[in-house]
This record gives structure tokens, sequence and C-alpha cells, in this order.
């Protein structure tokens, strides 16, 4: 009998009008397929059996998950790979027959019986959508992994968000320094000086927070859901010597109350607020202002298809999140009474980023391991694998909007050109 590999090449083949995408071997050891493609490594029928019960991205992510299903060499160029190739040649519909077929040969195999059960870590939420409590339970599930494996991701600032790489050319310009980039760019387009209230609205792990109070010497406000996220805010103040200008609060960004303040700003976490709830959350972030008050949001933006990010994120990483098109924000906005003056693209920036974390996560690998095991591990790894193709290859962007409260006779307080947000030598 042929070996499992070739059979599972055979019956795949068909359904591509080109070279099969990918080259398999079976957990015998037999390979098949076409040389060069990336290689998908089966380590047990259980890895088919995901498959054929579940067909389609979650079935698959779940046998990588899992273990049952590994990729050899860099993940992130495999994927991408193979998806040109699906892309540039299309799949054909299966027939009956190529159907019965495939039934037969799970059969064989030993995968026809139901697989077993899912991979830890799936988010289980309850309760209406986008209520208070689940809003706080989809936070913990994303944000409460655990503060030290963040630690391994992120850089020392914790910052969690998307970098401004200002000197890509530079050899000795690394992730710290293009996320110190990207808080002092927003401070810059929010025009702090000391002595101004910021409210940081989902602040995680600080970084923000700190770098105004320090840097600029403003009173900062700042906000989480995650009671990990404001116990580590709460001691890196006092540790960092900023205690007294740096407040957190564990609170939902409805039940954030107060005005007048000079500035706010919510760093990618507008995608966590919910399509129904958005313009309730810009008029808040409006009236949170005083006349002339400015506002930055970075967020992540995406089309129509998959505005949460697809089946594995929506189950894995980040539950209930929401994206739209930037275009639409900017009208969100607007429509609250907040006049949009800036919009800048990081796309390509994120992609940076994130490929940074894929490196810090693999160079910690062992640790992150022993932090929060294997399973949760190749959740991360296959996440920023992903993350990092949709923005390279435009399916996601991310954008700075800078915003402000105008007076009622139009008053804005801005300058009359950005050059003040982006000095000499490429610096933010």
């Amino acid at each position: 009998m042929k070996p499992a590999a070739e059979r599972l090449v055979a019956l795949l083949d068909p359904f591509f009008t080109g070279p099969l995408p990918v080259r398999v071997r079976d957990w015998h050891g037999s390979e098949a397929g076409p040389a060069d493609a990336p290689l998908v490594v089966l380590r047990s029928p259980d890895a088919l059996r995901r498959l054929l019960w579940q067909p389609g991205e979650l079935g698959l992510a779940e046998a990588y998950i899992s273990g049952d299903l590994d990729v050899e060499g860099d993940l992130a160029a495999a994927l991408s790979r193979a998806g040109r190739a699906v892309r540039d040649q299309g799949v054909t519909r299966p027939r009956p027959a190529r159907l019965a077929a495939a039934a037969v040969l799970a059969v064989g195999l030993g995968a026809a019986s139901p697989p077993p059960r899912r991979p830890d870590g799936r988010a289980r939420l309850t309760g209406r959508l986008h209520s208070s409590s689940r809003d706080r339970a989809a936070i913990s599930h994303h944000y409460d992994v655990s503060n030290d494996f963040y630690a391994l991701l992120l850089d020392a600032s914790m910052a969690y968000s998307c970098a401004y790489w200002a000197r890509p050319a530079d050899a000795s310009y690394g992730l710290a320094e293009a996320q110190r980039d990207k808080l002092e760019l927003i401070c810059r387009k929010l025009g702090l000086r000391a002595g101004d209230r910021l409210l940081d609205v989902g602040c995680g792990w600080g970084s923000l927070a700190v770098h105004a109070a320090r840097e600029h010497k403003v009173r900062v406000t700042a906000v989480t859901l995650s009671r990990r996220q404001r116990d580590f805010v709460a001691e890196r103040a006092v540790r960092e010597g900023v205690a007294d200008r740096v407040e957190v609060q564990l609170r939902h960004w409805r039940h954030i109350d107060g005005g007048g303040y000079d500035a706010v700003a919510a760093v990618e976490m507008g995608e966590h607020v919910g399509d129904a709830e958005y313009p309730a959350f810009a008029a808040k972030l409006h009236d949170a202002l005083r006349p002339e008050g400015r506002l930055l949001i970075q967020q992540m933006s995406r089309g129509a298809h998959a505005p949460g990010g697809g089946p594995f994120i929506e189950s894995y990483i980040a539950p209930d999140m929401h994206m739209r098109p930037v275009g639409r924000t900017a009208d969100l906005l607007e429509t609250a009474g907040l006049e949009v003056r800036n919009v800048e693209s990081l796309r390509e920036h994120y992609a940076a980023t994130i490929d940074a974390w894929r490196t810090r996560l693999e160079d910690h690998w062992s640790e992150v391991e022993d932090l929060v095991g294997a399973t949760t591990g190749r959740v991360w790894r296959l996440y920023l694998a992903g993350a990092s193709l949709a923005f390279s290859e435009r399916r996601m962007g991310v954008d700075q909007l800078l915003a402000l409260r105008p007076t009622r006779d139009g008053g804005s307080g801005m300058p009359a050109t950005p050059s003040a947000w982006y000095p000499s030598e490429g610096r933010a």
C-alpha cells in the first residue's frame, strides 16, 4: 500500500489547477508533493481528523496548536508562499466522487472517527455582547495571560502596540527605540506641555502613561479593565518615580467620569469597543476633552470581511474584537463632534513590530513553554505569524487619527504645520 503522504497528495492534487501549494510528510516519515513547496508535517492521524471534522481556518489552526500538525522552517514564510499559491491558482469545487474518495481514505488512514477534544485556551464568553462584565472577561482572556509572558515578548517599555520605525536603516536601532519614538510621536501630536491632563484609555502596561509623565511632566489618568495591568501600572509608576503624576483606574470606558482633559489617547483599544458601541465611545472621548483638547486614536483597520480578524483570532486571541475601514472610524469621530485633523498609516511599521515580537518569542521559547505551556506558545506563534502577513499583505491596516474638540466658534489651537511632530534626522 502506498504511504499516507502519497495517498493524501493524490487526493488533494485535483482540487488545484496548478501544483499543490504544500509538500506533506506523514506520521511514518514518508513525503510527497512539490519538492520546493512549504513542508507540512502530520504528526498523527489526529491532524486529519481535526481537518476533516472541522475544515477551514479553525480546524487547521487547532491541528497546529495541538501539535498534531507542524510546519518546517519559518511559519510566516510558509503561510505566505502557500497562501499566494492558492490565491494565484484558485481551488476547484469538489465533486461528489472526490468527496467519497476522501471519506474512504479517511477510513483507511484511521482518521474517520471524531477528533480529540479542542486545545486549551479557547475563549468562552457569556452574557450580552459588550456588556461591562463580558468586556472585562474578553480583556482578561487576552491581556491576563501572564505579565511575565508579555515581558518576554515586548521590549522594556512593555508597549503592546505598533511601534514607529523612524530609522529602519540604522543597525543600532531596534524595537525599544522604535517604541520610544512611537510614544514620543503620540505626545507631540497631542501637544503635551508640563501640567497638562492626559486621559489614557486602555493604558496597557503603562508605557504611554509613564513616558508622558516622565518626559512631558503631565498628569495622567490611566484606565484599564485588566486587574493585572492595573496593579502592574501602579507598581511601575512608583518604581519609575512618577506615582505623583499617574493615577491608574480599573474601570470600563463607559464609567469614565469627569472632563476638561487637555488630551486623550486610546492606543489600540478601540478595536475592543464593538461596532454598535463605537458612537457612544466617540462621544465619551469628545466629552472628556476641553475645547481645543486633542485626541489621538491608534487603531487597527479592516474591511467588511472578517471584521473580528477571523475564526482563529476570535476564538483564541481577541474575542469580540471589531475593526472597520479607517474612513468609517473617522466618520464616527466627526459625528461625535470631533474634528479629524490628521490620519497617518503605520501599516508597514506594524509588520516590522510583529516580526520583532516573533523573534523575541522564538529566542525565549523555552521560557515561554515554562510560563504558559506549549499550547499557548503555539497559539501565539501562529497568531504573530498570521498577523505579520496580514499587515505586510494589506489585509489589515493600522492608523493614527488625530482629532480635536473645536471651540464653539471653530477654534482648534492647532499649529500651522505638523513639522514639530517630525524633528530632523527622521526621529519621531
